[in-house]
């Protein structure tokens, strides 16, 4: 069989012996050849020593490399295995038990504390154990002590959840009271190391300091309950006395050297009963049963009367460990003064009955003499304005022009002072009604009709102080009530007048967003300083502007405010200095009625004239009756003067022309009302338009004219807003007869 001279696996040496031998051959073989074969030989023999010397030179190469790489690696060895042995005293010089697992899981180092604690298991903690091998002996072990209520494989089944978390850290308790904390972190190459640090002595340390503060907080509930008024005794689960303080001994008689921690409840309970403590036996009863069923009972509560007479209240509640606390306390004081204050009161609820009965009597007088003098006062309205309305209609009737210098003066004065007296009057009836109001009845209002009917009324007074009045037009419609808003409107309105000496009075009404409306009056008057804001509001306190001579007596805005609140509409104001004011009332919207065109405000167009025009007057005051149908005369109109439904009957009759509208008076003779008559008229001659004329008031006229579709002018009448009126009422009636 043919075998390789030079075998690769020989060694340098081994090959340099074979080439040797090789060359050594071929030179015997060449000296014992012929000579012509033996020149070949040799130059074959030098050319075959030629390569022989390079081979041999590359080994002699290779063998100097191969020696360095020896001699590098067994430095290298030498250098890891002294490294290891550092590392292995550098790990047996730490106090914590160490150990290093590689990616597969497999134990590569560990230092001699890692299972120290674990005496019967160390031998088996060996480089190359599996981590869950050692999670298995470690859960044999006999030094594990698991938690209580916990088995080795539940213990064993956590550690091994544990291991999946990211970061690793626990307590462990062993037997002997030693103790473990386990740390466990991985590694950058997938591999576990895991650090096991006894805290023993740290448990230890921390426990007898948890047991001298529960120690001192022992004291300190035992110095609480002994100062504590109420007796209180706490009980464990199986009904024992574990703390109880001096003051229980004080309120229940049980004997001193019986309470002692470990007395049973049942024991304490029945000393109670057979000396008859308490006066209901029933109620001992009742607390045995709860004690016998705390856990599905409410805290208990009840109230206890004992032989001497002394009442304790009881509380009873459960602790979550199973045990109870009880605790008793004195009332007895308290239901004396309940049981005094009991008969005080009997003898004081007579005295209030007795008080109530005089105070009702007292209101009722009060009322009683609150509408007599409501009763008195519209008496004596009707009877002051009367002349009073006769005077001004005989003063309307007077022609300025055709008077003599100083007559005009003179009459313009006396107009002057009656308009005072007017204002007045008013002013004082209208704080009288709102002082005992209690019928204020809130209903839709055009404000676009009631700002165009105080316009007419008060733009010839502004006009003769040289002011414009000017007001916003407006479809608002609102809910209040329509006697007192319109007070309160011409109030504002008036008082901007009066405190304006150049410039112009505004007044309309805003939207704002929450559906409200809000009443503004502007003026361009002196401005109202802070400090008097609020007492403008006040009876009889007017500002000193130097216009004294016009400034009224300082009765409009103290009814303004009354009525405001009587209303329940908010009311500001605004003012600068030397600029003006505004006043603003805000009040609530009300959807658009569904009414008819000819029942908005009157429009506020130039008077037209009258020529053509009939007018029935129902009066029963002739100076008053004449002073209106004078009037008329002056302006055109045909007045036909009555003093009663049967008077105006015949007069129609005897002209045979239905009158164009009819002007009554709502007093009239014999209990008559304008309101009556009016409406009889109607029944007899067909729908005509009528306007009431009245020093009365009140809202059940002004209702009651409106169910009438009935116009309403307040005395004393305004010529101005007469004239509105009989302008708004030709056009209507004209358009009924074509």
């Amino acid at each position: 069989m043919h075998r390789k001279l030079l075998r690769p696996d020989d060694s340098p040496e081994r090959k340099l012996e074979k080439l040797s031998q090789i060359v050594t051959a071929l030179m015997k073989r060449v000296e014992s050849a012929s000579a012509d074969t033996a020149y070949n030989y040799f130059h074959t023999a030098a050319a075959l020593e030629a390569k022989v010397r390079a081979r041999t030179h590359d080994l002699e190469q290779a063998m100097d490399q191969l020696n360095q790489s020896r001699s590098r690696l067994d430095r290298a060895r030498h250098e890891a295995e002294s490294a290891r042995a550092d590392l292995a005293d550098a790990l047996e010089a730490v106090r914590e038990g160490f150990a290093l697992f590689g990616h597969d899981n497999r134990l590569i180092m560990s230092n001699s504390r890692f299972a120290r604690l674990f005496p019967d298991i160390r031998q088996k903690v060996t480089p190359g154990l599996l981590l869950d091998d050692y999670f298995s002996l470690v859960s044999q072990s006999s030094a594990l002590l698991p938690s209580e209520g916990k088995s080795r494989g539940e213990w064993l089944a956590e550690r091994r959840a544990r291991h999946l978390e990211l970061q690793v850290g626990f307590i462990l308790e062993l037997t002997g009271d030693r103790w473990i904390q386990v740390s466990e972190r991985p590694t950058s190459n997938g591999g576990t190391a895991i650090l096991q640090t006894e805290v023993t002595v740290t448990v230890r340390r921390e426990r007898l300091e948890r047991d001298k503060l529960l120690d001192a907080q022992s004291q300190l509930v035992r110095a609480t309950l002994d100062h504590l008024d109420q007796g209180v005794a706490t009980f464990d689960a199986n009904r024992l006395l574990l703390a109880w303080n001096i003051r229980l001994l004080d309120l229940l008689p049980l004997p001193a050297e019986i309470m002692q921690v470990g007395a049973d409840f049942h024991q304490l309970v029945e000393i109670l009963r057979k000396h008859g403590v308490f006066q209901r036996v029933e109620k001992i009863d009742r607390i045995m049963q709860w004690v016998n069923n705390q856990e599905s009972q409410r805290p208990l509560r009840d109230e206890l009367l004992t032989r001497g007479g002394h009442h304790l209240t009881l509380a009873m509640r459960a602790m979550p460990n199973g045990g109870f606390v009880v605790s008793f306390s004195d009332v007895t004081g308290e239901r004396r003064a309940q049981t005094a204050l009991a008969k005080t009161n009997e003898t004081l609820e007579a005295r209030v009955r007795r008080r109530t009965l005089e105070m009702r009597s007292a209101r009722d007088e009060a009322l009683r003499a609150n509408q007599a003098k409501t009763r008195f006062l519209a008496a004596a309205s009707h009877d002051l304005l009367q002349p009073l309305n006769a005077a001004k209609l005989f003063m309307a009737s007077v022609q300025p022009d055709a008077l003599p210098a100083r007559e005009a003066m003179l009459m313009q004065r006396i107009e002057s002072a009656f308009s005072s007296v007017e204002a007045i009057l008013h002013a004082l009836l209208d704080i009288s009604r709102l002082e005992g109001a209690t019928n204020v009845q809130h209903s839709r209002i055009d404000l676009g009709a009631l700002f165009a009917s105080i316009a007419a009324d008060y733009r010839e007074t502004a006009a003769r102080k040289g002011i414009s009045l000017r007001v916003v037009p407006t479809r608002a419609i609102v809910l209040s009530d329509p006697g007192y808003l319109q007070r309160v409107i011409q109030n504002l309105v008036v008082n901007a007048i009066t405190y304006t000496a150049r410039g112009k009075v505004l007044f309309g009404a805003r939207h704002l967003p929450n559906g409200q409306i809000r009443i503004e009056v502007w003026d361009t008057g002196p401005g109202i300083p802070v400090s008097e804001r609020e007492a403008i509001f006040e009876e009889f306190h007017r500002l000193d502007t130097g216009m004294a001579q016009t400034a009224g007596m300082g009765l409009g805005l103290s009814i303004v405010k009354r009525a405001a609140m009587l209303l329940d509409h908010q009311l500001s104001l605004d003012s600068w200095e030397g600029r003006g004011t505004v006043f603003r009332l805000t009040l609530d919207q009300a959807p658009l009625p569904q009414i008819d065109q000819h029942d908005h405000a009157i429009d506020e167009t130039a008077a037209r004239p009258f020529s053509d025009m009939i007018v029935l007057v129902v009066e029963n005051e002739p100076a008053v009756l004449d002073a209106m149908v004078l009037l008329l005369d002056q302006w055109g109109i045909s007045p036909l003067p009555a003093s009663d439904f049967d008077v105006a009957v015949e007069l129609i009759e005897e002209i045979g022309e239905t009158p164009d509208a009819i002007i009554a008076d709502y007093q009239l003779d014999h209990g008559k009302t304008g309101i009556e008559t009016i409406a009889k008229l109607r029944a007899r001659y067909g729908d005509i338009r009528a306007l009431l004329v009245t020093a009365n008031r009140s809202d059940e006229v002004a209702d009651l004219a409106q169910m009438q579709d009935i116009s309403l002018l307040r005395k004393p009448v305004q010529p101005a807003a007469l004239r509105e009126w009989l302008s708004y009422v030709r056009p209507l009636r004209k358009g009924t007869q074509t």
